[in-house]
């Protein structure tokens, strides 16, 4: 969930059922896509004149496959659009329907995406309307991994609890001078790699004995790790959650097609997945990164049972590595935090604010005890919207 707030040029003219005086709130409509487009790339993507009408149109229709025709969905958009006195666009909220369970009791939850309001239009009022209706609605608990500052502050009045742990991200550092490179080249794409690329190389290479494969030695030579298809890490994932009170409850094929969705992301490359397995084939643990050679990989889940943490993150790890990736990035969980402390070449950060808020008391306790699952699948930077660069 991102707060801001941005000029996005003129918006269409929408005509609400009612307004209120600091406007109206009502679900996204088709007629919103191009306006909420232009203003979600005027403030999270920078764009050439020439390249920005095509962006639009590839944001708008994507916005429209996660926002108005998710699969299995049907009635108006879970999304939300602040109308202005004027009528015109002033405010947009991104919502995923979602579905938990806890201790066996069905849940509807939504999963918040960017928060935005046009600076040209808003009076400051735009996101706390947005978030009160979405409040108000059928949702039985609101969650999102990916809040920012401004959101921090006037979420947590609204009785969202902070996640500490899941609003971290951690980075292993394969090889320094690659991973440096790397990261320029995604800041700046029309850095010709030619000249940073060579002197990546001579600094990894004096490095290279401080920055060996930080994988040790599984401590059963039985425990292997191998690549897996996305079927069946949607088969196994659910069955690895159910020491969690408050996990997610998915039916009829949702799980895959929203890997299918996860898939259509390109900032860091392909979706991969693996499996940790014991000599008897039962599988452990399973992971999902996004990687590619010489470049940085990116964890969107992992999950094992009992004690084979440490065994799941050796193989993610080896698995990157082997790919020929210069490091791997990903969203920390309580239940692997000390298996992380002992790798070494290893850092954390502030990566966006992970909140959950829900009226229902049994909720609340759950996730004060961190006995929930959340980040990954169930949050939104899987979307295109949390990195994609529309419109090239």
């Amino acid at each position: 969930m991102h707060v801001v707030s941005a000029n996005a040029g003129p918006g269409k003219v929408v005509a609400p059922s009612v307004l209120e005086s600091h406007g109206s709130v009502r679900p996204l409509a088709a007629e919103d896509l191009e306006s909420v487009a232009a203003l979600f790339l005027t403030k999270f993507r920078q764009r050439r004149r020439h390249l920005l009408d095509r962006a639009i149109a590839e944001t708008a229709d994507y916005m429209r496959e996660i926002y108005l025709d998710p699969a299995g969905q049907s009635g108006a958009s879970n999304a939300l659009v602040q109308v202005n006195r004027q009528g015109r666009l002033g405010g947009f909220l991104g919502v995923l329907k979602a579905r938990y369970e806890l201790n066996g009791a069905a849940l509807n939850a939504a999963i918040i995406g960017p928060l935005m309001a046009d600076a040209g239009t808003d009076d400051g009022s735009a996101g706390p309307q947005l978030l009160r209706a979405l409040h108000q609605g059928e949702f039985d608990l609101q969650l999102t991994d990916s809040a920012n500052r401004t959101s921090l502050a006037f979420a947590r009045p609204m009785k969202y609890q902070l996640l500490p742990v899941h609003c971290l991200g951690w980075t292993c550092i394969f090889r320094p001078a690659a991973m440096a490179a790397a990261a320029l080249h995604r800041k700046w794409p029309g850095l010709p790699r030619l000249a940073l690329d060579p002197c990546a190389r001579a600094f990894d290479a004096l490095a290279k004995r401080r920055f060996e494969l930080p994988v040790q030695a599984s401590s059963s030579q039985r425990v292997h790790s191998e690549p897996i298809t996305s079927a069946q890490f949607a088969e196994r994932l659910p069955t690895l959650l159910s020491d969690y009170s408050l996990r997610p409850s998915w039916k009829d094929g949702e799980l895959p097609r929203l890997l299918a969705l996860a898939a259509e992301k390109r900032a860091d490359g392909p979706l991969h997945f693996g499996g940790t397995y014991d000599e008897t084939g039962k599988m452990l643990g399973c992971y999902a990164f996004y990687g590619q050679a010489g470049d940085i990989a990116s964890l969107l889940q992992i999950q094992a049972s009992g004690s084979h943490w440490r065994a799941t993150l050796d193989g993610l790890i080896a698995a990157a590595w082997d790919m020929g990736c210069v490091g791997i990035t990903g969203q920390p969980q309580s239940r692997f935090m000390p298996q992380l402390f002992g790798y070494k070449n290893l850092f954390f950060r502030y990566a966006g604010g992970t909140m959950v808020r829900s009226r229902i008391a049994e909720v609340t306790e759950a996730v004060r005890a961190g006995d929930i699952f959340i980040g990954g699948v169930m949050g939104d930077r899987w979307t295109r919207l949390s990195s994609d660069d529309f419109g090239r």
